[in-house]
């Protein structure tokens, strides 16, 4: 099965228990105004130009007969400040599967497992799970928004180790403003999870004057319970991405 991947971090210690290789999918049905992954949102691959090391030559405007070069009208190899980068790469399973059992095997008796990452893993859920059913072997952990259709989330729970799920924000309407989606199917899957057995986390990040209320937080605090949860600082630099890929940073 074909999937799309905008990195692969090795040797990760914030992704889930021990040293891990975490992977991250594109694309995301989420969009929190301060996501600090904006390439991380759509499936398809992206240009990113780096404008500020550009020195305007517009040698990578003339034609060349690059196959990877067409989607994008620009010549991605020319450019003499290698301004221009393709995130996204799309891949078959067991490419993926293989490239990552070599560098487990790197690791050796420290590799800790495989966490999937985003965007959000989900969707690209069938591709997630043929990579789960090829690292069946492996410890698995997942990073997720909880936004996914129930069933489908059970069958992914149930073939996971461990989970990172996030809950931003307690109030449904405020949830709706600031990640353009409504939290009662987040709040439902996180039922399941609680029920499901398996260990798992939540985090909030936490972003001024929004999800780091007094008010939320106390919420939250009533959603979860005795869960075990982090609370993630802010990324200050979250925004600079943005103008790499011709989109807006809404976090003002």
């Amino acid at each position: 099965m074909l999937g799309t991947v905008f990195d692969i971090k090795e040797m990760a210690v914030h992704d889930g228990p021990g040293l891990r290789t975490t992977v991250f999918l594109k694309g995301c049905p989420l969009r929190c105004i301060w996501c600090h992954n904006p390439e991380g949102l759509i499936t398809k691959p992206q240009l990113m130009y780096k404008e500020n090391r550009c020195v305007h030559c517009d040698l990578c405007k003339k034609e060349c007969n690059h196959p990877e070069c067409k989607p994008f009208g620009r010549c991605l190899h020319i450019c003499p400040e290698n301004c221009l980068v393709v995130s996204g790469r799309e891949v078959e399973t067991e490419d993926l599967v293989k490239e990552l059992k070599a560098s487990a095997d790197v690791l050796g008796d420290s590799f800790g497992g495989f966490t999937f990452s985003g965007g959000e893993p989900f969707a690209q859920s069938k591709f997630l799970i043929s990579l789960l059913d090829g690292l069946k072997d492996y410890h698995k952990c997942i990073e997720t928004s909880g936004y996914v259709d129930s069933e489908i989330f059970k069958v992914v729970i149930d073939k996971l180790d461990f989970v990172i799920m996030d809950i931003k924000i307690a109030d449904k309407d405020k949830h709706i403003k600031y990640t353009g989606v409504d939290n009662t199917l987040i709040l439902k899957n996180f039922e399941i999870l609680k029920s499901s057995g398996k260990p798992f986390i939540i985090r909030t990040p936490l972003i001024p004057n929004i999800t780091d209320t007094d008010e939320n937080l106390t919420k939250i605090k009533e959603i979860i319970g005795d869960s075990t949860w982090e609370k993630i600082p802010f990324n200050a630099m979250a925004g600079a991405k943005y103008k790499m890929l011709g989109m807006e940073y809404r976090l003002k």
